[in-house]
């Protein structure tokens, strides 16, 4: 009850007229009649949104509250790790170790699956192989009596997934690297991962059983990386294994529990249930199957849980074994059968009291995302130094993409002599090469921008950061890029523009006339072409010409756009030298931010 003698309620960010009469104990048709007379009108199971809302509580006689129902999982505290913020909230008491997660990332032919493979076979459950039935994406080994879970999820793909919806899957990260092969392009992109993530790396230096093993190499190249090795004085644990001869197991199990000694990884078994969605797919038989990793608590048979926009009772839980079972605590892997649909891999899932309860969280959240997709905002290089300077980011995180070794270097250098004025600047990653999917992915995780000189990204990859919000900001001339840099170390940085392809044609036939010159009679395609769009004229792979339409027509007609399916004349200025079979791309160019 309020000061002013009004009872209080809590209400969801969207509800249903039904739903607010039986919070408010009101008949739905009271709820709809004060909708009408404040102008709203709406049926018994139609969503309104909290302010329509709150003032017909109002009028039945309640003071109205956001609610918040997710602010135990929701809250993100920058790398801090999920188990972490969850033991934080624990009574110390009841806390208890549990088995450290591993994940292995590397580059794609270093023998990965190989060395999961050998560590399963040798250590799964003292020898249990063979029970091992189906693949869940993550199972237990027995090491001297101590338990470790692997991840066995494909590369860091699925590993940046978990960190960029605000879990961390692994405690450790072991990186698997050639022993004749050395230090590839992915093992860069792994290494920058792992590090983004703030999480202990140990090297297990595969394929000593070559006979054109070179270690002393390897270690050199990882020493470049900052990774130097714990013989040479540094503090990463690089330890020598083949895994087709089973060579190095112990010691790599030794590493790993020896690295996870000091993080302290505890959790509370009788505590609230929080874990992350290591895999889901849909089975014909069972339905939808998600593979799920518990870090606190203990999930059971009959749970009602949430991943995301995806809720439901589990009906049965499995091992990575596949027995059925009827519990699982703390870094335990588990099957589970129940979902209405397929959860996102990293996604963490939560239990709830009731199946009313979890269908209100889920309702929140997908208004949530639908009113996000409307304007997902872009970290843009202006923005987040404005966040550095404010307090608010406590650094600049560049992602650099070079065509050449030769070009990648000279930025990074020139980057680091920024950094010595005090700047707070982090390259988590340089690489040469066009923009990829994974830069996008780590960008998104890491609320980092992508930087990238004399390179391109692709439409999949442009589309890719526009969904996650991720600027990328490509340059040709080396000194304008680093003097953005300076400018927005300054400040000064002027809006950036983003160019958007809306419309692409293909020309059928040229057209001279008289007064005017060559007309391209030509039909859309895709999208439309926009009579204040700019015009790429592509051949055989080739840009001929870039510039502005002098006009558009459609039958005779001067038109401001046409689109898929329809011909139009389209002349440019000061380009005449047309020819069947030109692609017309239009293009958008729009301010940022």
């Amino acid at each position: 009850m309020g000061e002013n003698g009004r009872k209080k309620i809590e209400l969801p960010v969207s509800v249903t007229v039904r739903d607010l009469a039986q919070r408010t104990q009101a008949s739905p048709i009271q709820v709809i009649k004060i909708l009408m007379s404040n102008g709203v009108m709406a049926n018994i199971n139609q969503q309104i949104d909290f302010d329509t809302a709150a003032i017909v509580a109002s009028e039945l006689g309640f003071d109205a509250n956001l609610e918040t129902p997710e602010e135990v999982v929701e809250v993100q505290t920058g790398e801090v790790p999920l188990w972490r913020r969850t033991i934080a909230n624990e009574n110390s008491d009841n806390l208890v170790n549990r088995p450290p997660v591993v994940t292995i990332l590397g580059h794609v032919d270093h023998g990965k699956t190989t060395l999961l493979d050998a560590i399963r076979n040798t250590n799964v459950a003292g020898g249990e192989a063979g029970g091992i039935t189906q693949h869940i994406g993550a199972y237990q080994i027995e090491h001297k009596g101590r338990s470790i879970t692997f991840l066995d999820t494909p590369g860091h793909a699925a590993f940046t997934a978990m960190r960029a919806r605000g879990a961390q899957g692994a405690d450790v990260v072991v990186l698997v690297v050639a022993a004749d092969d050395g230090v590839m392009p992915q093992t860069r992109e792994a290494i920058a991962h792992a590090k983004a993530a703030r999480v202990p790396i140990i090297v297990a230096l595969n394929k000593i059983d070559r006979p054109d093993a070179n270690p002393d190499f390897v270690k050199r190249q990882l020493g470049e990386m900052d990774l130097v090795p714990d013989e040479w004085g540094g503090s990463t644990l690089v330890v020598p294994v083949s895994a087709k001869q089973r060579l190095g197991m112990e010691d790599l199990m030794e590493a790993i529990l020896l690295t996870t000694e000091s993080l302290d990884i505890q959790a509370n078994p009788k505590g609230k249930v929080l874990g992350t969605v290591v895999e889901a797919q849909v089975d014909r038989a069972r339905g939808v199957v998600a593979t799920l990793l518990v870090q606190n608590g203990t999930l059971e048979t009959g749970d009602i849980i949430v991943a995301g926009t995806a809720y439901g009772k589990l009906r049965a839980l499995f091992d990575f074994r596949a027995r059925k079972i009827r519990s699982a605590g703390p870094s335990t892997p588990v099957q589970v059968m129940g979902l209405n649909e397929v959860p996102v891999t990293g996604e963490i899932f939560t239990t709830y009291a009731s199946d009313r309860e979890a269908r209100a969280v889920v309702d929140v959240r997908k208004a949530t995302a639908q009113a996000k997709a409307a304007a997902v905002p872009k970290a843009t290089l202006e923005e987040l130094f404005a966040k550095v300077q404010a307090g608010e980011e406590k650094e600049l995180r560049l992602i650099v993409k070079a065509d050449v070794q030769g070009s990648l270097e000279p930025i990074v250098n020139s980057i680091n002599e920024l950094k010595k004025t005090g700047a707070s600047i982090v390259v988590l990653h340089a690489d040469p090469g066009n923009v990829t999917e994974n830069d996008v992915l780590l960008a998104s995780a890491s609320k980092a921008i992508v930087i990238g000189f004399n390179v391109t990204a692709d439409a999949s990859v442009k589309r890719m950061a526009e969904a996650e919000g991720v600027s990328v900001r490509l340059y040709n001339i080396i000194y304008r890029l680093l003097e953005d840099l300076e400018k927005a170390l300054t400040g000064m940085l002027a809006p950036s523009f983003t160019e958007t392809v809306v419309g692409q044609a293909v020309v059928m036939a040229v057209f001279s006339i008289s007064k005017v010159g060559k007309i391209a009679g030509s039909k859309v395609t895709q999208g439309e072409l926009r009579r204040n769009g700019k015009i790429r004229v592509i051949r055989d792979g080739e840009v001929l010409h870039e510039g502005e339409m002098s006009s558009l027509k459609h039958m005779k007609d001067d038109v401001r756009e046409v689109r898929t399916g329809f011909e139009c004349g389209v002349a440019l200025k000061s380009f005449n030298d047309f020819a069947a079979g030109d692609i017309l791309e239009c293009y958008v160019v729009e301010k940022m931010g």
